[in-house]
């Protein structure tokens, strides 16, 4: 027996002991009479249909496979009186009583929407993120709901494609902070209150890596780039205590991720130590057929040995696992372990003590859409708008001004919530010509559309596949231009309101030209010639190609899409009642021919020149190697000067945190917040460092003329990197810090670690 077996026989051995010490005994009691059937009906996830569907084929028969005991969990369905309908076929009709579980896509809030997740991110505010977290599990538990799909913490650093909105952004460390935000949110302290549910970390693994940006593509890198760049956000999630995991489309090293067992087993439960359970997505372990892995059968034997413990909607496991079993392709003992996860779940959820625990006719209309929950939607809306460009300084705009609203997007209820707001109303948002009467009742407010939001009518019939989203106007777009040009000679300043329909980003929603929509350009380039000031609300689910627009003589706030707050939220900005704060989650391209493109790059052994051009150096012949807007990049009605950036000692030992102290100054005219942030750079390694990490950050509120000493820390673990065993390190050596308001940060200090 050599070494490396012993150690994993050992390993295995502990992992196996430890998981029977840990079992519960009224789990165990109940799956001693579970016939085998049984125990594979609870691996069965089925829809109504009722909802969002984001596949081809919804479940049949549902409430007969219920009455049989086929089925572990149910989404689609809401509401106390529906839910229990469902829950009474499971405890009243089937020969165990095992109660269902319900789920949802919860992803930026429940009935109060919130922005966008990358939006949200902008924020950099954890404490307002996890706050967005409770509301929703507050609002959907009243409505029956019980597990939530979300938080989506995949990397993306490929803003064609279209499910970037649903994330955090490109940055490791700071997606990892998000992830925990949302998972204690979503989950609290425990499942002891009928307001808190399980969460659900998505997509493992590496699915915002898709290839060419485009959704459900192929994924491929190595495994040191998966572990220090794209895997410590589900890290950090099942860290923080997650209850489940769910598989994502794609595949890794080859095999696709619902039935890879280094990565649901090897990786998740062995080194990562998770003891909750894995769902496939929608469909994911059918679509492995397609992938070129076997028929249903075939693949379903794979996801289950891999380590898959529930199938949504597809029903491989339901009619073919019996089968495998009796021809020694899974053994009973494995779905025996699947099922005991399963149920393990419904057991911290209460459901076997309380079945209807979630079930309260009285909750919905005291706990959804109240006013302290659109109150915080509004924040989190005002929070996460980045300005991107203060021309003359146009904003914040007077309360009295006369103001020409013009815009696709400036009176459209239909594209305030965002993708995947499946639970939300879009005739409940505020739209931005309302907000803005709402905050500036003084001010002369004229309203032109001016432009649909695209000419293309194949294009609009893609965008309008859950609702219309981009209507094309009877109006030709010369008439529209005309009226709006009208309306802009009447007012003293333009805010035109102008970007993504919500359907032009999300699921199935890549694009390969991510540039405003020229009927929209065509609008702009008019109303700049008027000579009159101009502001550019731009509303998207990603980072655009902008250069146009950048370089003409606007001002632009990014707002996302905002939420069911939206125009209320956007009012506060531009009126300057809240002081714009946020800054960029993922960097902003010059054209697409930079794409992927993000802040932690590695040098070349040939680096390019600052700013010049030099032959035989790794650079473009036609556009510089710097992103139009770095990560971090936000501006603010006011200006902060970073300062005497000190830490507490210069030689550390293995094992110490570093103390790092930065002074921040608000040199402008009004009280404001700033993201500090700390970037580091470990100059020699063994594997090539990025030139710089995210490693800190801290958001802070300065009056004007005043300063403030900002103080990070960066722990042990801050200066670890995983090296070419795969070992999480930290190497003896020279490392350089810098602190400013976006990363590109030069303020700069220095430190070394003793061997």
């Amino acid at each position: 027996m050599n070494k490396y077996f012993l150690i994993t026989f050992l390993s295995l051995s502990l992992t196996a002991f430890a998981q029977q010490q840990h079992r519960i005994p009224r789990v165990e009691e109940l799956l001693a009479k579970m016939t085998l059937d049984e125990k594979i009906g609870q691996l069965n996830l089925v829809t109504p249909g009722g909802g969002v569907a984001t596949g081809a084929v919804v479940s049949d028969n549902v409430e007969a496979k219920i009455k049989a005991g086929e089925v572990g969990g149910m989404f689609g369905v809401a509401g106390p009186d529906k839910i229990k309908v469902a829950q009474d076929f499971a405890v009243n009709e089937t020969r165990l009583k095992i109660p269902l579980f319900f789920g949802s896509d919860i992803i930026h809030g429940y009935k109060t929407i919130f922005p966008i997740p990358l939006g949200l991110s902008s924020s950099w505010d954890m404490d307002l993120i996890k706050r967005t977290a409770q509301i929703a599990a507050v609002e959907a538990t009243a409505d029956g709901i019980n597990w939530n799909f979300s938080p989506m913490v995949d990397i993306a650093r490929d803003p064609r494609w279209g499910r970037i909105a649903e994330g955090a952004g490109e940055d490791p460390f700071l997606g990892s902070a998000i992830a925990k935000a949302m998972v204690t949110g979503y989950q609290g302290a425990d499942f002891t209150t009928d307001t808190t549910m399980i969460a659900c970390v998505k997509h493992f693994a590496l699915y915002g890596a898709v290839e060419a940006g485009r959704d459900y593509n192929t994924t491929d890198m190595s495994r040191v780039r998966m572990f220090n760049e794209y895997l410590p956000p589900y890290k950090a999630a099942i860290d923080a205590g997650v209850a489940s995991v769910m598989s994502s489309f794609n595949d890794v090293d080859g095999v696709p991720a619902s039935g890879n067992k280094w990565l649901l087993t090897d990786l998740l439960r062995k080194r990562w130590g998770f003891d909750g359970f894995v769902v496939s997505d929608y469909t994911s372990v059918n679509e492995m057929t397609a992938h070129g892995l076997g028929d249903l059968q075939a693949v379903s034997a794979l996801a289950l040995n891999a380590g898959l413990d529930m199938d949504m909607v597809g029903e491989g496991f339901l009619t073919t696992l019996k089968k495998s079993v009796e021809e020694g392709k899974v053994t009973e003992e494995a779905i025996t372990e699947a099922c005991r996860r399963i149920l393990e779940a419904k057991y911290k959820l209460g459901l076997f003590d309380d079945p209807y625990k979630y079930i309260d006719a009285k909750r919905p209309e005291q706990d959804i859409l109240t006013p302290e929950h659109r109150a915080v939607a509004r924040k989190a809306a005002a929070h996460s708008f980045v300005l991107l460009k203060n021309d003359n300084n146009t904003l914040p705009l007077s309360k009295t001004a006369k103001i020409a609203l013009i815009g696709p997007l400036a009176d459209n209820k239909n594209n305030m919530l965002g993708t995947w707001a499946p639970t939300g109303d879009p005739q409940l948002s505020v739209p931005i010509l309302e907000g803005l009467k709402n905050v500036a009742p003084n001010a002369e407010i004229i309203y032109s559309k001016g432009a649909n939001i695209t000419n293309d009518s194949a294009l609009a019939k893609k965008i309008n596949v859950f609702g219309m989203r981009a209507d094309i106007d009877k109006r030709s777009p010369e008439e529209m231009l005309k009226e709006a040009l009208k309306t802009a000679s009447n007012a003293d300043i333009i805010v035109a309101v102008v970007g993504e329909a919500t359907e032009m980003s999300g699921e199935a929603a890549s694009r390969t030209d991510i540039t405003i929509p020229e009927s929209q350009k065509v609008l702009i380039r008019e109303l700049v010639k008027t000579g009159k000031p101009v502001v550019l609300v731009l509303m998207s689910g990603r980072p655009l190609v902008i250069e146009e627009e950048f370089s003409l003589p606007v001002s632009i706030l990014q707002v996302w899409h905002p939420g069911v707050e939206a125009g209320n939220a956007v009012a506060d900005v531009l009126f300057g009642e809240y002081n714009p704060s946020g800054k960029l989650t993922a960097t902003w391209p010059r054209n697409v021919g930079q794409i992927p493109i993000y802040h932690s790059v590695k040098n070349t052994g040939r680096p390019a020149p600052t700013p010049a051009f030099e032959k035989f150096k790794s650079n473009y012949l036609d556009v510089p190697n710097s992103p139009l807007l770095p990560f971090g990049f936000g501006l603010s009605y006011t200006t902060f000067e970073y300062s005497d950036l000190k830490i507490d000692k210069k030689e550390i030992a293995q094992g110490e945190s570093v103390t790092v102290n930065v002074t921040v100054k608000n040199t402008g005219d009004y009280d404001g917040e700033e993201v500090v942030q700390l970037y580091l750079h470990d100059v020699v390694r063994s594997i090539t460092p990025p030139l710089r990490q995210l490693k800190g950050f801290k958001k802070v509120f300065i009056k004007k003329g005043e300063s403030k000493t900002v103080t990070l820390t960066l722990s042990p673990d801050d200066l670890k990197f995983y090296d070419s065993s795969l070992d999480f390190v930290a190497e003896p050596g020279d490392f350089e810090l810098f602190a400013g308001g976006n990363s590109n940060a030069e303020l700069k200090t220095d430190f070394h670690l003793n061997p």
